[in-house]
């Protein structure tokens, strides 16, 4: 796939938030997995996709959310919806994200109380060209709204 022609057609962004609601049994999970069952084209999916999310998974094991059973099965569905086109891997512009990352916390952070990860989710959404974003984290909503993309309902 032609890397330029996918970064002018990525239009909505998904933070770890909804993924692993997509991946793993939680209170928002229903609403991801109905959301992307609707989906009319591929989410991106980044080297900090693979390694926030398949981190927070694990965590849920440690927190005893899950079993070591669900934390497998999540990550082959996982490995299932990449290969199905569902996700996309998708190459990240670093520098343009932590340049933009940077200029979001300078003008948020201390408004919004958000983390570097928050920063560079919607740094790398607006480098990758998307106007749209889901999340369940309310900081991440507030900072998609003020880095001025519009939140998808879920």
């Amino acid at each position: 796939m032609d890397q330029d022609w996918f970064l002018l057609a990525v239009s909505i962004y998904a933070d770890t938030s909804f993924l692993v609601a997509a991946y793993s049994p939680e209170s928002n999970s229903m609403r991801a997995l109905t959301w992307l069952q609707k989906a009319r084209a591929p989410l991106p999916f980044t080297p900090l996709h693979r390694h926030e999310l398949r981190t927070a998974i694990r965590l849920r094991v440690f927190r005893h959310e899950i079993t070591a059973a669900q934390c497998k099965l999540a990550f082959q569905e996982l490995e299932s919806d990449i290969t199905s086109d569902v996700l996309v891997h998708t190459p990240a512009p670093w520098t343009d994200a932590f340049r933009e990352a940077e200029k979001l916390g300078a003008l948020q952070t201390e408004r919004l109380g958000v983390r570097s990860f928050d920063l560079l989710h919607v740094g790398l959404a607006c480098v990758l060209n998307a106007s749209e974003f889901l999340t369940f984290d309310s900081r991440q909503a507030a900072l998609v709204k003020a880095a001025g993309l519009r939140l998808v309902p879920v």
